[in-house]
């Protein structure tokens, strides 16, 4: 149960983090006048770095001990389920943000911060769904320590 909640806890902190990223961070590289955004963009990976970092790894890990240790009675799906949709979250991260954000750090361009935001829409919707399967997890687990 213990473990459960940790990953609930480290799951909705990133998509606590996401969504606000999503609507009020992202679009604000669009505001930013182009001088001050090259500043702004690497000073947004730095910070944002030292936010993500632990409760990224600690997700990380808890839902690799949820799917290889799930608890008894636990369908090993929802724990699989889990880590294909933290691996789209990574992979979008890897894939779509960082070299977005990469570009961003050398030049201000308009159409990469619309893109930014459009494919960031990837893992706000990811981060959500782990959170729903987390708390569903979460709350099996409540219901069976009880039953």
């Amino acid at each position: 149960m213990t473990l459960l909640v940790i990953h609930l806890v480290a799951t909705a902190t990133m998509t606590g983090l996401i969504w606000f990223v999503q609507i009020v961070h992202y679009p604000l590289f669009a505001v930013v006048g182009a001088q001050e955004s090259v500043a702004y963009a690497v000073e947004h990976q730095r910070r944002t770095s030292l936010v993500v970092a632990v409760p990224m790894a600690l997700e990380g890990v808890t839902a690799l001990l949820v799917f290889f240790t799930a608890p008894q009675g636990m369908n090993r799906w929802w724990g699989a389920a889990g880590l294909v949709l933290l691996a789209v979250v990574l992979g979008s991260t890897v894939l779509l943000q960082v070299p977005r954000h990469a570009r961003l750090a050398e030049q201000y361009d308009a159409s990469v911060v619309t893109s930014l935001v459009r494919s960031n829409w990837i893992r706000t919707v990811g981060w959500t769904m782990r959170t729903v399967l987390a708390a569903g997890l979460a709350m099996w687990a409540s219901t069976s320590a009880r039953g």
